[in-house]
Formats: C-alpha cells, structure tokens, sequence
C-alpha cells in the first residue's frame, strides 16, 4: 500500500544534463523530489546538470485522454520494438513526441515502473482507466512467451481496427442528430426573433391573418413566454436518460434492446456487435488465450449488453464442453454465416483465421451500411428543413401577398 501511494504521489521534473559521451540531453522524469530525481539520472548514466518541476502552466493544457490516444500508444510501441528499439528507451521516445500532455504523463508513469523492475504487464494493471483486461493480458502472454513485440503489433492493429469501428457507428448517429439540432435552433431563432418583427407589421394591417399565419404567431408567443421551460425540460429528460441508464441495468439493457431492433440503426448496431465480438476473439485466440479465459474480454468489447449475456453464457456451455458454434446458435443472436465459418474454423483449426474474416465482412457491412444510411437521410433531412423553415416563411408573407392582391 505504501508502495502504491509513493507511485501516486510522484511529482514531474524537466532536467537536463550530459549523457557518457558528454552530449547534452534533456527531457521528463517522475520522482518524489528533485534529489530522488538526481540520483534515478545518474543511475541511467546521466549528469544532471539542471533539475526542476514542471510548471503548472505547460500542463495546463492537458487533454483528456481517449482511446484513439491508446490505440496510437500501441502502434508506436509495436513500431518501436519492430525497430529494435529497448523497452525504456521507447517509451521516453514516445512521451517526449507525444502532444497531449496527459497521455504524455500515462507513459512517463509506465517507464518509471518498468524501469524500477516491474512488469509491463503489472504497469498498465496500474492504469486500469486507460488499459482494459483484454490489452493487460495480451502485453503479459506476449512478455511470458517472449513475443512481446508480436502481441503490440496485434493489440495496434486490434485497436485500430476497433477505433474505425467505432468511427463509423459514431457517424451514422451524429450525422441527423446534428442536423436536426441545428434545424431547431434556427427555428427557435426565427419564432423568437423574426416572427414577432412581422406581428407588429401585421397588427398595423388590421385585416384578418391566414389560420397559418395566426398559428405561428400563437406558437411564436408561446416560445417567447415559455422557452426557458422548454429548453431546462430538454436539458433535463437528456440528462435524465442518459444518468438512467448509466445507473440503472435494467434500463441500460432496455436502451441497448431497443438499438437492436430500431430500423436501419439497429442493423448496424448488430453488425457491429459481432465484429466487434469477431475481432477480440480473434485476436485473443490467434496469442494462445484459452477460450474460456478470451470470453470475458470478448464480452466487454461487443458495446451492448445484450451481446454481453449472449456471450458469458457462451463462456458458460464452452466451459462445460460445449462447442463454440453450438453456443452461438444457442443464444439467437448471430447469424448463420458467422455461426458456419466459425464451424469451419473449429473443424480445421484455423479458429482465428476464420474469426478474422467475419470481423472483416462485418466491418465492411458496418461501413456499407453507414453509406447507406447517410445516403438515405440526406433527402429527408432536407425535406425537413425545407418544411420547417418554408413553413415559417410562408406563414409570414401570406398576408402581405393577400394584402398585395386586394390592392
């Protein structure tokens, strides 16, 4: 425990100094003071010269770290290893050249425990925001089995591949989300602003208005009166949902049912699940992880609770004998065409060669289908908006056109 709060407590110093060939270097150190720092310097053969704390102002600028941030940790790590590059010296390569200050920090973190002895493995454990059970255990058979580099190389290539993925889901929900926002933004702006601009010019008239014009203007009245109401009753129900089902399982679960089997959405939230269970099975079968041991982590990367039951129970019957394609058919949940190539992978023992190609095919089906969605929903965005805004438009000359035709 106390080993665990002296880690915690390390503080970040800029030093610079000369190497045993008497160049001069400089860089980042964590330690508990600049004296501790010195000595850990002169253990890596270099002089300090130079020790001090990082101001607070270069760190102000710290971004949060995301998991796109992990997934390019990886690569360069495979890179680095690929190169020949050694384990520590690697990771000040990566720190210094890194952008993002916290990330810059995490690595930092890491070397320091790998240098004081510790495993890269038991190091990202310490970090268990950053790094998942899946990443910890591939870094672990890769050091036990001294294939280190092999295993980075396969945790980029997943991560990136997963990343994409993501990508790509994110995309098909953002797209008419942020549409249709901007298009009630505008509206709002136009019944607040603009329309009662015309309600005085139209009072002036004294004729009687078109029923759309007068229903407008009733609605533009009741936003100018009540739109404080509306917008904390928006804010509201979205933060009330989301903490729900942050909070409440059964509700997660209902949320994540409901993705399932929502038109088009729900189709690529299925072919997502399963390449994302495709690709993490794969990448954990093809470094040796038992089956059974892999489901876990498979669980946790298919994004939907759902899936998640569907696969510990597999975890469940392949535990008790069960083959893998007859636990999948059991759950109702994937295809036969997965089902049948992971049948053809069992039988052969390629099992991860053929877990590969359905995460391929479902990847591109996840991309198609995104295609095709954004294809679909541009018309109809348009429709929308032409509706919503022509609408108010009209509303608003169809008086002084009626005026102009009485003259």
């Amino acid at each position: 425990m106390a080993a665990k709060a002296a880690t915690a407590e390390k503080i970040e110093f800029l030093y610079e100094g000369t190497n045993r060939g008497g160049s001069k270097v400089k860089g980042e150190i964590f330690a508990l003071n600049d004296a501790l720092a010195k000595n850990e310097l002169r253990k890596q053969g270099i002089n300090p010269l130079k020790v001090k704390k990082k101001p607070k102002s270069l760190l102000s600028g710290a971004q949060k770290i995301q998991p796109s941030d992990i997934a390019i940790f990886a690569r360069q790590m495979a890179t680095m290893m690929h190169a020949g590059v050694p384990l520590v010296q690697s990771f000040e390569i990566i720190g210094q050249g890194n952008d993002n200050q916290s990330m810059q920090k995490l690595i930092f973190r890491i070397k320091a425990e790998v240098e004081g002895g510790v495993s890269l493995a038991e190091s990202l454990a310490k970090e268990p925001l950053y790094f998942d059970p899946l990443f910890i255990n591939l870094v672990n058979a890769g050091e036990q089995s001294g294939a280190l580099e092999t295993m980075l190389d396969k945790l980029a290539t997943y991560k990136e591949k997963v990343e994409a993925l993501k990508a790509k889901v994110k995309k098909a929900l953002f797209y008419p989300i942020a549409v249709l926002v901007v298009a009630f933004v505008v509206t709002v702006i136009l019944l607040v602003f603009v329309v009662p601009q015309f309600q005085e010019l139209f009072d002036s008239f004294g004729a009687d208005l078109p029923s759309l014009t007068k229903f407008v203007i009733a609605l533009s009245e009741f936003m100018q009166a009540w739109w404080w109401v509306i917008a904390l009753g928006i804010a509201g129900t979205v933060y009330t949902i989301l903490r729900i089902k942050k909070t409440s399982p059964k509700m997660q679960e209902a949320f994540d049912r409901m993705a399932l089997k929502a038109p088009v959405i729900g189709e690529i939230t299925t072919k997502s699940a399963i390449a994302r269970f495709s690709r993490t099975l794969e990448t954990m079968s093809a470094a040796g992880v038992p089956l059974v041991e892999a489901m876990e982590s498979v669980a946790g990367a298919t994004g939907n609770i759902i899936y998640y039951r569907a696969s510990m129970k597999i975890k469940d019957e392949v535990s008790q004998g069960t083959q893998l394609q007859t636990s999948m058919r059991n759950t109702g949940l994937f295809p036969n065409m997965a089902i049948q190539m992971v049948s053809i992978g069992e039988e052969a023992g390629s099992l991860d060669a053929m877990l590969a190609k359905v995460a391929d095919f479902y990847e591109t089906e996840v991309d198609n289908a995104v295609d095709a969605l954004t294809s679909l929903l541009e018309p109809i965005i348009m429709a929308v908006l032409g509706i919503l805004v022509g609408g108010l438009i009209v509303a608003m000359y169809l008086p002084i056109f009626k005026l102009g035709s009485v003259v």
